[in-house]
């Protein structure tokens, strides 16, 4: 029985990151500009610890000055957004980025709209979200932005193609659907009370699951030569206690009858961090009034 093809997230983003670490060295040589990207981090999460540790280490491989901002679990709302400021007004600093989840008694949206729209990496800004949804220049979410570069390369124009994106998010859903819109596709977004959600998927060209629950797309639900990306990482309990990372889609059986399918983990996961790298560069960049450089295939 012929299986899909495995998108291979892993190998796309260390060329991805290969090719942003040569257009530092060129912004560097050439306009005596160095990309520099700050992390905040409140409290010690660690899970937290461990995404802001690879965030510093990639962007100073990267060539990239990297400012990590460590803050202790008592941090007060007004003291964060006292430090934002500070980085907003820091010329060294092009990118900001908040790590999520914040202590409750801090506000995130209070903390996500006090970066400044051009230093917003992430892309989660309302003004950024805004200008994604009408087409504009947006700072676009690193994991949607991955997700559409992982499909560019594997079809090459998306034109026409019927796409479902399953979740509704603004981390991953809401912009995923916008940028699929973009590139001329039908797009529908499905949720929880999606009513005939498995003949939904079934109609698919294009399948991108983000919805957390491990396995929820069974291979029946895809479209025969169906490309999916898989955006879900779930632990899932093993019999020896350590667990094991699972998608939102039952890979084993979806790869015997899509055409094309990203893994967890190794898929989506790895281009998040590229693209924070990527958003970083094309910030460095629009803040100079510099082209954007082109990295990977074209997709803003």
């Amino acid at each position: 029985m012929t299986t899909a093809t495995i998108i291979d997230g892993k190998q796309f983003a260390t060329r991805l990151r290969a090719s942003i670490a040569a257009q530092v060295a060129r912004l560097q040589a050439e306009h005596e500009l160095t990309p520099g990207l700050a992390v905040v981090l409140v409290g010690e999460d660690p899970a937290s610890q461990v995404y802001v540790r690879n965030k510093g280490l990639q962007a100073r491989e990267a060539g990239m000055r990297s400012f990590e901002q460590r803050l202790p679990a008592t941090t007060t709302q007004a003291e964060l957004l006292a430090r934002i400021a500070e980085l907003n007004q820091d010329p060294a600093v092009n990118g900001i980025l908040v790590q999520l989840p914040l202590p409750a008694r801090i506000d995130p949206e209070a903390v996500i709209e006090a970066i400044a729209v051009s230093k917003d990496v992430d892309g989660f800004h309302p003004l950024n979200a805004g200008l994604l949804a009408v087409g504009g220049a947006a700072m676009v979410p690193c994991t949607p932005l991955g997700c559409l570069m992982l499909l560019k390369d594997r079809i090459g124009s998306l034109a026409g193609q019927r796409a479902l994106v399953l979740g509704r998010s603004n981390i991953v859903g809401k912009p995923m659907a916008a940028l699929l819109l973009r590139e001329h596709c039908t797009v529908t977004i499905a949720h929880s009370r999606t009513r005939d959600l498995a003949e939904e998927c079934r109609r698919a060209d294009i399948l991108v699951a983000a919805v957390g629950k491990p396995h929820m797309v069974q291979g029946d639900w895809i479209k025969p030569g169906a490309t999916v990306i898989d955006v879900g990482i779930n632990r899932v309990p093993t019999p020896d206690g350590k667990g094991r990372l699972v998608g939102d889609v039952d890979f084993a059986a979806a790869v015997q009858v899509a055409g094309a399918i990203t893994p967890v983990p190794g898929g989506v996961g790895p281009m998040t961090i590229a693209c924070l790298l990527l958003n970083t560069l094309t910030a460095a960049c629009r803040q100079q009034g510099l082209p954007v450089p082109e990295v990977g295939p074209a997709v803003l």
